[in-house]
């Protein structure tokens, strides 16, 4: 090589700083997100309308937030999904605490527009078939060979309403051993078709979190880290 040529220029590895999955505040998120639901549920526990109803309604939480933290090192969720499962442990514990048919604020709906019954129930159903959509698409996405398949939204459904089928059953036995105990668990409001409308809403529910939320969903699962995804794929 000639002396006056020009050295050659190497090219530097381009300095990344901390990506989405190790900034601070995202790491952060779901501790706050487990501090929120445990005082929002020690809230509710504070003289709920039917304490039963109460254990009944939130033993969802009570079970579901510690399994979470446990969970949380050896296979964390996706931001996202913390954040929707903060929010559906919000909508189960304000009806566990004055039971679906006597919320305040579906009772302030249902008299603004004459409705025949508090529609608090029907928002918890429809919850009860977006938030875990979600949950099962990222179990799904992570654990199986369904993702990009056409088959991962339909299964996704098929897992809440399935899902959805099993509390239904719940509830049946609820009134079966508690009889009348149980109405306030039951919320059905005279409705004969109750089961079939909280099925219903349920598949709406997932539906509408499927088309809405997929593309978001798998933008924060991109943002989990290589370890994390070999983790969760068993490598």
């Amino acid at each position: 090589m000639s002396p006056l040529a020009p050295a050659p220029v190497q090219e530097q590895p381009p300095t990344r700083g901390p990506g989405p999955s190790t900034s601070p505040g995202r790491r952060r998120l779901p501790a706050l997100l487990a501090v929120f639901v445990t005082v929002a549920l020690v809230v509710s526990a504070w003289h709920p309308k039917d304490f039963t109803t109460w254990v009944l309604e939130t033993v969802w939480v009570i079970v579901g937030l510690p399994l979470l933290i446990v969970l949380r090192k050896r296979f964390p969720l996706s931001n996202l999904l913390y954040c929707l499962l903060a929010v559906h442990a919000l909508v189960l514990m304000t009806g566990g605490h004055y039971t679906y048919a006597e919320v305040p604020a579906g009772e302030w709906v249902r008299d603004w527009f004459d409705l025949s019954r508090n529609p608090y129930d029907r928002l918890g159903h429809l919850v009860q078939g977006f938030v875990p959509a979600i949950l099962v698409r990222e179990l799904l996405v992570r654990t199986s060979p369904l993702r990009g398949s056409r088959w991962l939204a339909p299964l996704t459904v098929c897992a809440c309403l399935a899902f959805s089928a099993v509390f239904e059953m719940l509830e049946w036995l609820s009134a079966v051993i508690g009889k009348d105990a149980a109405d306030a668990f039951l919320g059905t409001q005279g409705d004969v078709w109750d089961t079939q409308w909280d099925m219903f809403c349920c598949l709406i529910g997932a539906t509408v979190s499927l088309l809405l939320l997929s593309r978001l969903h798998d933008r924060f699962l991109a943002r989990l880290t290589p370890a994390t995804a070999a983790t969760a794929s068993g490598r």
